[in-house]
């Protein structure tokens, strides 16, 4: 079943302020005297009149397989469950096989100290499972760049994938699946290797669709032998124009929150940073005046071996506070992200009294507890109780950790 992605606006929140009818250069939104609507015919999601809206109501999506029509939407009280349009929903037996492999990975990835948490409260709505092994939309590769030195021993790369007028939506925090082609040494079909998005919702490029990642290549020694990872090194190998068997989305946890006065908190090492970029990526794009404050601690060995390295240097330190922490460098001691966290122990202890600080941690397993210890510790010596915080913030939706 083909599902196109239908913009549509809540009539519950929607004040009749004609902001949107105003901005949109095509014409599609018209009203009557019960609501505001938009004619899918004639709306090429150009987003013009997301950032005008002043209640958001504006922001609305549906994933349908045959598109409401002008006069259903005035008629409306409220917007229609997720359920799309003239779809049916998969029988639960099946949909729970085929999404065994992605809620396997993502149960890893939330089983340290932070656990599956809640979202943010004012977290966008994510769509998931979409598409599945049986069933998985196709992409484009329209780009595939090392972000590491070439001389450095940690071979990351930056994939573009273009959707082209397929329907794909994700959020920051969110992680696709990819299928690579061929069959294990047993004879049966390589596992979905799941993949953070590092580009935010409107596109690696501003209002396009399509996504990017951040993967690195995998090769490790067994009984002598190198082996080369069978997911990472199948992307990292991919050439522009290829053609890639894509599922998901996937994680309805792990998101941002999209209100201004958050402060977020963001931990990782290497590949790990593929959700923060995307997250920092929209609040420049979408949030640059924001009064929550963005700090990130990014681990690696050397700059050379820290992906996106340029890029973040020519950030403002106005806009996110970046402490990029270095364990190798020529002459100097050992330092990790923990280390760097006890260093600003003052600034740390009073971000975690607010309730709108956010923590995310990504990256290596091995990092989580370093983190935590420090958290523990910095806590402490400012009175608070780390287990009481850490609780709060859970319950609340505040506290995130997917680690491999």
């Amino acid at each position: 079943m083909n599902l196109i992605r239908q913009h549509l606006i809540d009539p519950e929140i929607c004040i009749r302020c004609n902001t949107c009818e105003e901005t949109c250069p095509v014409d599609a939104i018209t009203h009557d005297d019960t609501n505001y609507v938009v004619d899918m015919a004639k709306c090429d999601m150009c987003m013009d009149c997301i950032s005008p809206c002043p209640t958001g109501s504006i922001d609305n999506w549906r994933m349908v397989s045959e598109a409401y029509s002008v006069e259903e939407q005035l008629s409306w009280e409220e917007l229609p469950d997720e359920i799309g349009h003239g779809e049916v929903a998969q029988e639960p037996v099946q949909q729970e096989a085929n999404e065994l492999e992605a809620s396997a990975i993502l149960e890893v990835a939330h089983s340290g100290q932070g656990g599956k948490v809640l979202p943010p409260y004012s977290a966008a709505h994510p769509y998931i499972n979409l598409y599945n092994r049986d069933s998985p939309i196709t992409a484009r590769v329209a780009g595939n760049y090392r972000i590491t030195d070439t001389d450095s021993e940690s071979d990351i790369h930056h994939i573009v994938l273009d959707f082209g007028a397929q329907t794909f939506p994700v959020l920051e925090g969110q992680s696709i699946g990819i299928i690579p082609p061929g069959e294990d040494d047993k004879g049966r079909p390589h596992l979905v290797r799941l993949y953070s998005v590092a580009s935010p919702r409107d596109g690696e490029r501003p209002s396009t669709n399509n996504l990017s990642l951040t993967v690195k290549r995998v090769q490790f020694e067994e009984n002598g032998d190198t082996v080369l990872g069978v997911g990472s090194n199948y992307v990292c190998d991919l050439k522009k124009g290829d053609e890639v068997a894509v599922t998901g989305p996937f994680g309805s946890t792990f998101l941002m929150p999209n209100h201004a006065e958050a402060n977020i908190i963001m931990i990782c090492t290497g590949t790990g940073a593929a959700p923060f970029r995307a997250m920092t990526e929209y609040r420049r794009r979408f949030m640059p005046e924001t009064t929550g404050k963005l700090k990130l601690y990014f681990g690696a060995r050397t700059p050379g071996e820290l992906p996106y390295f340029g890029p973040l240097k020519k950030l403002s330190d106005d806009f996110i506070d970046k402490q990029l922490v270095f364990s190798r460098l020529p002459d100097q001691p050992k330092e990790y992200v923990q280390h760097r966290m006890l260093q600003q122990s003052d600034e740390l202890a009073a971000l975690m009294t607010s309730e709108e600080t956010y923590v995310y941690i990504c990256g290596l397993k091995e990092m989580e507890q370093g983190v935590e210890e420090s958290f523990e510790k910095i806590c402490n010596q400012g009175g608070l109780s780390w287990d009481e915080i850490k609780t709060a913030m859970k319950k609340s939706g505040r506290y995130h950790v997917e680690t491999y």
